[in-house]
């Protein structure tokens, strides 16, 4: 590889880094900004409160219109696990990089 093609493929490294840190970091900022409501999900979610919603739902007794995904058995527990293995990856990936002294 010649200097001209090495700058070019360092220049193409940059822009794709810079791309990519900038995506993260606002990924990350939003993150952040719902973390206390997902606290706030996670402490429902099998709650005394969530098993009266949830009864109430299979009662009929909730608005034919009303949006329940949140009483679904599935989608917040399925939230709690793909956030506890992105948690872990996040975790890994900083591990890496330190290790790696990419930082």
């Amino acid at each position: 590889m010649n200097r001209i093609e090495r700058i070019e493929q360092m220049e193409e490294y940059l822009d794709a880094s810079s791309e990519a840190v900038k995506k993260l970091g606002e990924a990350l900022d939003r993150y952040e900004s719902v973390q206390k409501q997902y606290k706030k999900l996670s402490d429902y979610y099998g709650s005394s409160a969530w098993m009266k919603d949830f009864e109430a739902d299979e009662k009929g007794m909730l608005p034919a219109d009303l949006k329940r995904g949140v009483l679904s058995e599935d989608a917040v527990y399925d939230l709690i696990i793909e956030n506890r293995e992105l948690v872990i990856r996040m975790l890994k990936l900083s591990g890496s990089a330190l290790e790696n002294n990419v930082l």
